[in-house]
């Protein structure tokens, strides 16, 4: 495996996990975070260059990691956020089609 695929794999993770413990701090809620992660996804869905310059699988290498962390924000427990494997099989589980993919 690519070194900054797991570099990546290491950051997503990280995030995840400061995400779960703003939320039971109280300091953002869920809906907050997932608010956040949506906007930021629309935002480069709504980039021309997306859909101009880029095969519908880079585009989804683009939105992966948005969707992966939504998908660890909506999964997690108490204490814990899913594994990687576990996330990023969901990510493909749950991926739409692009309007140009029909």
């Amino acid at each position: 495996m690519n070194v900054a695929n797991l570099q990546l794999e290491g950051l997503l993770m990280a995030i995840a996990s400061i995400n779960n413990s703003l939320v039971h701090k109280g300091i953002l809620s869920i809906d907050e975070i997932d608010t956040a992660l949506r906007k930021a996804e629309a935002s480069l869905v709504g980039d021309e260059r997306l859909y101009e310059d880029m095969s519908p699988s880079n585009r989804d290498a683009v939105c992966f990691p948005i969707r992966l962390l939504q998908l660890a924000n909506n999964s997690q427990s108490e204490t814990e956020v899913p594994p990687f494997s576990e996330l990023a099989k969901m990510v493909g589980q749950t991926k739409g089609l692009y309007n140009d993919q029909k």
